[in-house]
């Protein structure tokens, strides 16, 4: 079947399939040679564009972009073709456009891969890098966490974890991908973006890993609290377990989160497919993905 995805839920199989210019579910139970019919499906862009010099990254993190656009890209061409004349030779005397970038793997939207938190995961393993995640991992039944009432720095326990689930009376299994919308997206292209939102403890981020989760995500600028704020109470208390503490999870139980996302606020609590691949590169600590949300 043409443009066909795959994935399971609630005992049923279900076949993502593209028809006309949207994706289709079609639904069958184990065994069902057929299906019992088909409902719409759209998806939702979850992701923040890369842009040159926006300030929403500390300094030596913020993109640069060089574009070379279709008259430049002209000139270059005659290095490839010897002997051509862009004005004679090429559509309108125009060529090919492209870019060059500078940009740290943890700029824009990306997967964080365990290697970025430490050497070791789940109790010593090696830690695996963003090229090494299961491609497995990075797609599965979506589920938000609404934490726009935290205030920002706020360190999210597991007893707010446990309390969201039970108040939206859904039961998290493995597999699933949590989401947590702080509000932070809002601020995105600003310098105070750095120190929107809400941040997942250690202990929230455990309770979560051992239901299964290998997966989350964020709206904000990091999975933890923003890191000035973390650095203040650090300085006040002495308390080094304060410092990247959400992060340093993996080191118990490995697992990956997904930085910098938007539009959550465009998604039911449950009840949707999210994917996150990240672009494979060799032995790094993270890659950028372009999250989406498949909503029937």
């Amino acid at each position: 079947m043409p443009g066909c995805l795959r994935g399971m839920k609630g005992g049923r199989f279900r076949v993502y399939f593209f028809k006309g210019s949207t994706w289709r579910v079609r639904k069958a139970r184990q065994g069902d040679k057929g299906g019992d019919g088909s409902v719409g499906g759209r998806f939702i862009d979850l992701s923040i564009a890369i842009e040159d010099g926006l300030p929403s990254d500390p300094p030596a993190m913020i993109p640069r972009i060089m574009y070379m656009d279709h008259q430049a890209g002209a000139a270059s061409m005659v290095e490839f073709f010897p002997g051509m004349d862009p004005a004679r030779d090429l559509p309108g005397g125009l060529g090919w456009a492209m870019e060059i970038l500078t940009v740290a793997t943890h700029a824009g939207t990306h997967l964080d891969a365990p290697w970025h938190y430490h050497p070791t995961m789940d109790g010593g393993k090696p830690a695996l890098t963003i090229d090494e995640v299961p491609l497995e991992w990075c797609m599965g039944p979506g589920v938000v966490l609404d934490f726009r009432h935290f205030p920002d720095g706020y360190r999210v326990t597991a007893e707010d974890v446990e309390k969201a689930f039970r108040d939206m009376d859904y039961q998290l299994k493995e597999g699933d991908i949590v989401l947590v919308m702080t509000g932070a997206d809002k601020y995105w292209g600003k310098p105070e973006y750095l120190v929107k939102g809400c941040g997942m403890s250690r202990e929230a981020t455990l309770w979560i890993l051992e239901h299964g989760v290998r997966v989350t995500g964020t709206d904000a600028w990091s999975w933890d609290r923003p890191l000035p704020l973390i650095a203040r109470d650090f300085q006040e208390s002495g308390d080094s377990s304060l410092i990247w503490e959400g992060h340093f999870a993996s080191i118990e139980r490995g697992y990956c989160h997904i930085e910098k996302l938007t539009n959550l606020d465009r998604l039911p609590p449950h009840g949707f497919t999210f994917f996150c691949f990240p672009v494979k590169i060799k032995k790094a600590s993270a890659g950028w993905v372009r999250a989406v949300a498949l909503v029937e």
